[in-house]
């Protein structure tokens, strides 16, 4: 194998035209490996696990553009790399001549009838914008992170004085009169409407109600702090109300990521007082029942249903036959090493990733996640320990890069990684399709998982492997296609997050750690 890297100082592209750039030098004769990507500390982190970590690497600033290519001879790695460069000196063409503004004044100037901002810049830059559009009576959707929460909080607090909705920073979702807003799924209409401090959790809930058949009015995120204590719910409160009073709308669901104690009794008194039927999921409260109007449950699974048979109180969720978890089990059973002891799970969804977290605690007791704190931390983010889940969306992991349902390549070399690890007894996934994500993540997961197989059988182990899909038939990757290319990996597909997760830890209870 051959390796060689370049460094072109000073030169940024932003993370999605490296995703592109990488996946057209992989194309490339002979090459194995093919990465564009600024040279930040996390992405030298990367290549140091490929064994590309240079010392030129180490000293590069991370406003530098770095290439690299391990490619079966030199000459291919050599017309790799003048590949790469080719495409990134390519100027981006628009297909069209119209006349694109400048500034939310100008756009608003040309199109006096918009009332909806979609901003996705630096956060640096985010408050500046927000407060603009929010001046201009806007409502906004803020996909940027990196605000800070005070920042986040006036603005906010602008956005109830103006009566407009700030849903973000860092809100991944929204279904607004049947559009998707950032990462989004193509749902059908129905008489659902959701309030969620969650992206993925707006997508798993909002894919299983369009599976029951029973739709959504309107999907309002609220971005990931919206119910932390120095933010005080402010937008889930306003979705809350305009839901309310949405005649489209007749149950209403509200989820969060962990809420603050205080903010998610303030949302529970709030919708208390709704003379429409609540259901509340506050991922890792394990809290269910009902009183009055408001129904708790402890799964995103079971809020769709929960939500969808007040609908249709006959719907059901699609699920795998207790006939193939009991397969599942015993073949992963009989097949398992006797140093196969931890689960692994690595999710690009943030909040299936907690969900996994919380439901699985109990079971197998610390795991070691990116998304706890103290003893159970996960202090090396690129190694896992033990039991390990992990949110490779984290902003950790997508500091200059692209997202993992947009560019799956780090969760893929992840994979391959917990392969080699001799005590890895199942590996735990999921596959967030729709609008924004990658066009077929399934061909290039599937083929990663039969590598990975390939590793630990060549040293006399059995890889199990549980994936769920979060997305609808409907779908540009289409949930079914999708599917399909997994099985037919030998891949098990379960029917949700929450099934999958369960069947991972029925398998570890079988296994005397």
């Amino acid at each position: 194998m051959a390796s060689r890297i370049v460094i072109r100082p000073r030169e940024y592209h932003d993370s999605v035209r490296l995703m592109r750039a990488s996946e057209a030098i992989r194309q490339e004769a002979g090459v194995r490996e093919a990465m564009a990507m600024m040279a930040t500390a996390n992405n030298k982190k990367i290549l140091d696990t490929s064994g590309l970590l240079t010392d030129e690497v180490k000293a590069a600033n991370p406003d530098d553009l770095i290439i690299a290519v391990v490619a079966e001879s030199e000459a291919e790695a050599e017309n790799a790399i003048s590949a790469a460069q080719d495409f990134l000196n390519q100027k981006v063409q628009s297909g069209q001549q119209t006349l694109i503004p400048r500034s939310i004044d100008a756009a608003c100037a040309t199109q006096p009838a918009i009332n909806l901002a979609c901003i996705s810049v630096p956060g640096i830059y985010a408050y500046r914008e927000v407060k603009r559009a929010l001046e201009l009576n806007l409502n906004v959707f803020l996909f940027s992170d990196n605000v800070s929460r005070a920042d986040e909080r006036k603005l906010k607090e602008l956005a109830k004085e103006k009566n407009r909705l700030l849903m973000g920073p860092d809100c991944g979702t929204a279904l607004i009169n049947g559009i998707g807003l950032g990462f989004a799924n193509a749902v059908r209409r129905g008489r659902v409407g959701l309030v969620a401090a969650s992206g993925t959790g707006t997508q798993e809930i909002s894919s299983l109600l369009d599976w029951l058949g029973c739709g959504v009015s309107q999907a309002i995120g609220t971005g990931g702090r919206d119910l932390q204590q120095d933010i005080g719910g402010l937008t889930m409160l306003q979705g809350l109300a305009m839901l309310a009073e949405d005649a489209e709308t007749d149950v209403i669901v509200v989820t969060s990521k962990p809420p603050s104690p205080d903010i998610a009794d303030t949302i529970v008194s709030f919708c208390a007082k709704l003379d429409k039927p609540v259901v509340i999921n506050f991922v890792g409260q394990n809290s269910a029942g009902q009183n009055g109007n408001i129904t708790f449950t402890s799964t995103l699974a079971q809020t769709a249903l929960t939500a969808g048979r007040l609908i249709d109180p006959t719907c059901e969720l699609p699920q795998l036959a207790d006939a193939t978890k009991d397969q599942f089990v015993q073949n992963a059973k009989a097949a398992r090493s006797p140093s196969q002891r931890y689960l692994r799970g690595l999710y690009a969804g943030g909040t299936l990733c907690y969900e996994a977290l919380f439901l699985l605690r109990e079971q197998l007791g610390g795991i070691y996640s990116n998304l706890e704190h103290g003893a159970f931390e996960l202090k090396d983010l690129f190694s896992s320990k033990e039991h390990t889940i992990i949110d490779l969306g984290d902003d950790a992991y997508t500091e200059g890069r692209a997202h993992p349902m947009i560019d799956p390549t780090l969760r893929n070399q992840r994979i391959l990684q917990e392969a080699q690890d001799p005590e890895v007894a199942v590996l735990l996934l999921d596959l967030v399709i729709g609008y924004g994500a990658h066009e077929n993540p399934a061909a290039q997961l599937a083929q990663t998982l039969v590598q990975a197989r390939e590793i630990a059988r060549a040293d006399g182990r059995e890889l199990p492997v549980i994936v769920t899909i979060c997305g609808t038939k409907n779908d540009v990757q289409n949930y079914d296609q999708q599917a399909a290319q997994l099985r037919d990996a030998d891949i098990l597909v379960a029917g949700n997050n929450a099934e999958a997760v369960l069947l991972a830890g029925r398998y570890m209870e079988t296994i005397n750690v």
